[in-house]
């Protein structure tokens, strides 16, 4: 019996997405799944993993280019394996208090690869961010840290669930 075999792969500019992608392989591998976090840029062919889970930082309601270009080659691979999306950004608590559906960019990517879901996590954003826009950001005083690290586990861990399932040993 060999564990299901999972990607993680994110696009990320300050450093986010990619620790919001680390705490999620870490809840699949709590879960027994063979659990691979790799940044969207690095990714070759996603067709020997089981399933994968592909996330981005949302910057002015889009994806990072790395992130799209990822889906966008590998879209017929993607559609033939359980895939999962998750985008972080949000500068407040909304994305603990409601389910927040995924900006119109990643929406057709769920569409193209026909994903399982969606889950969009709060953000962060601190003074050593990168970009004009960013730094201008927390300047106004609406950076910070709204990542819910225990949300984001049991959200991996309903996907880890999901596909213990579908597994041929579960």
């Amino acid at each position: 019996m060999t564990a299901q075999r999972v990607l993680v792969a994110y696009g990320t500019r300050n450093g986010s997405t990619a620790e919001i992608a680390e705490w999620l392989g870490a809840a699949l591998r709590e879960k027994g799944l063979d659990t691979d976090v790799l940044p969207a840029a690095e990714v070759g062919d996603p067709g020997g993993y089981d399933a994968v889970l592909l996330g981005s930082g949302l910057y002015a309601g889009h994806w990072r280019h790395d992130a799209v270009r990822l889906a966008r080659r590998h879209r017929q691979a993607l559609a033939r394996r359980p895939v999962w999306l998750f985008s972080s950004g949000p500068l407040d608590a909304s994305a603990d208090e409601r389910d927040i559906p995924p900006a119109p960019g990643p929406a057709r990517i769920a569409a193209r690869v026909d994903a399982r879901g969606h889950a969009t996590f709060g953000g962060r954003l601190t003074e050593d961010a990168r970009g004009f826009v960013a730094r201008q950001i927390v300047k106004q005083g609406k950076g910070g840290d709204f990542r819910d690290r225990e949300r984001i586990r049991r959200w991996a861990h309903s996907v880890a669930a999901e596909l213990a399932e579908e597994s041929p040993e579960g």
